[in-house]
């Protein structure tokens, strides 16, 4: 992820006023469902198009969204999405480095990206005032990116020194969100380090470059989404001028990203060079995403791990004192909407070193052997529905809009159905106590799950690349 560029103070009071007005609008999104208005169109070169009409504030939020993430990264060349993510903020044809920051500074907007599992956005809010100028700018990079070897040299660095930062001279750094899926899963797709081996991102070239840009970047692949103050038929029509005429591309490769049934239970060990403490993660494969049982899983989340009255969070830590807090979910990268492939749930707790990680594990399974074994009451589920709701309305982020456009995003590329936001709620009210007890004795088994150790080491900062977790087979 890279900030191009800070908000100006010219946007701030404006969306501070919207705070309160988003207070308003969240109470009547509780009571009422969500309904956000919105059309969905696809050019003729396969660009998907979602616009979500609102004049509560007068700035507008543009996300473009491309078909791909980690999974889809080449074998050899581990964290070359990510690369890619930096390489593309290099600017444009007609908006060359540094004239792209500038321009969108000039604007009064603010810009970002991320890559992920299943996708790589780039998104940022301008004033109402200024969205076709930013669209301009948007299609002017798909269309003709700014890749040559000083750029592709320098971002390099960037993203070597990011991994530094956020991995290797870092304790925790990447031990459940890198390190569990690559024990847990075992198709290459799911298993590799995300965030990119060194030696793969010093292997590869610009023209690696060239050739994944004209395969994943094409609008065939990407979804645009366009959320605030605009005229919906006005701004479509601009859409059609800036992003008609920009190729389709070529057909999109073929990747299974499929995982094999899990039977039997995984334990992989890492040791942490910087970490203090001793750590235990346990990651359960979940159920297909859009599954009724998907649903009763993120409920079982909330039961579990979410807030003060979560079942892990009480027993190991409010009643024993094994550490200070429980983490975990579902799409440690995202949230439990946007990805696209095989999901696990994750729990896991820093513990003191006093503790063996089996005691620990002993008393987690007690947490999980409750739940498959005693259904739950009403009020717990009704509880559960309640936390994800107050988590769901939050994760709009009235203020930038960049969590509808998000979701709606991610509901096109995946679903080719962003209505899906207006209809989520109806999947967790169809969740029954029963189905919540199906669901944990189905999901939460022991061979279904990965067992990941975090030793601590010495506290100095590592000479070389961390290895990576030792699986059962190979622990002494």
């Amino acid at each position: 992820m890279r900030i191009i560029v800070r908000a100006i103070a010219a946007l701030v009071l404006p969306l501070c006023a919207f705070f309160a007005a988003a207070a308003s609008g969240q109470t009547a999104a509780a009571r009422n469902g969500v309904n956000i208005p919105l059309r969905y169109e696809t050019l003729d070169n396969g660009l998907r198009v979602v616009l979500a009409e609102d004049h509560t504030v007068p700035t507008a939020t543009v996300a473009v969204y491309y078909g791909v993430g980690y999974r889809n990264e080449p074998r050899g060349r581990t964290g070359f999405a990510h690369l890619f993510e930096h390489i593309f903020f290099a600017g444009s044809q007609n908006l060359p480095e540094p004239v792209f920051y500038y321009y969108i500074a000039d604007l009064g907007g603010i810009a970002n990206g991320s890559t992920r599992l299943d996708f790589t956005n780039y998104f940022g809010v301008v004033p109402a005032n200024a969205l076709n100028a930013f669209l301009w700018a948007e299609a002017d990079r798909m269309a003709a990116p700014t890749i040559d070897e000083a750029v592709f040299q320098r971002e390099r660095d960037v993203v070597r020194n990011e991994i530094f930062v956020n991995v290797q001279n870092r304790a925790y750094g990447d031990w459940t969100w890198v390190d569990l899926p690559m024990a847990a899963n075992e198709n290459w797709h799911n298993a590799h380090n995300f965030y990119g081996d060194l030696s793969d991102l010093d292997a590869a070239t610009v023209e690696e470059a060239w050739t994944f840009f004209e395969q994943y970047y094409t609008p065939r692949n990407a979804v645009l989404v366009i959320a605030g103050s605009f005229d919906t038929d006005a701004t479509l029509a601009t859409v059609e001028q800036y992003f008609g005429d920009i190729p389709a591309g070529p057909d999109l490769p073929e990747i299974d990203v499929s995982e094999p049934p899990q039977t039997i239970e995984k334990r992989a060990r890492l040791t942490d060079p910087l970490a203090t403490q001793p750590g235990l993660a346990i990651a359960y494969h979940m159920p297909e995403r859009g599954t009724p049982e998907y649903f009763a899983m993120i409920l079982i989340d909330q039961i579990l791990t979410r807030g003060g009255d979560a079942r892990l969070q009480q027993h190991l830590v409010d009643d024993l004192g094994y550490g200070s807090g429980v983490g975990g979910g579902i799409n440690l990268l995202g949230n439990a909407f946007n990805y696209d492939g095989p999901m696990l749930w994750t729990a896991s707790l820093i513990h003191d070193g006093e503790i063996a990680p089996d005691t620990v594990l002993t008393e987690f399974d007690r947490v999980i052997d409750e739940l498959r074994e005693t259904r739950v009451s009403d009020a717990v589920l009704a509880s559960a529905r309640n936390k994800f709701l107050a988590e769901f309305y939050l994760q709009f982020d009235y203020g930038t809009r960049f969590g509808v456009a998000d979701l709606l995003a991610s509901f096109a590329l995946f679903d080719d159905d962003p209505g899906r936001i207006n209809r989520i709620e109806d999947g967790f009210e169809q969740v029954t106590p029963q189905m919540i007890q199906r669901v944990a004795r189905d999901w939460l088994r022991r061979d279904n799950r990965t067992i990941l150790e975090l030793v601590p080491g010495d506290g100095r900062p590592p000479a070389a690349p961390l290895a990576p977790p030792v699986k059962a087979e190979d622990l002494p």
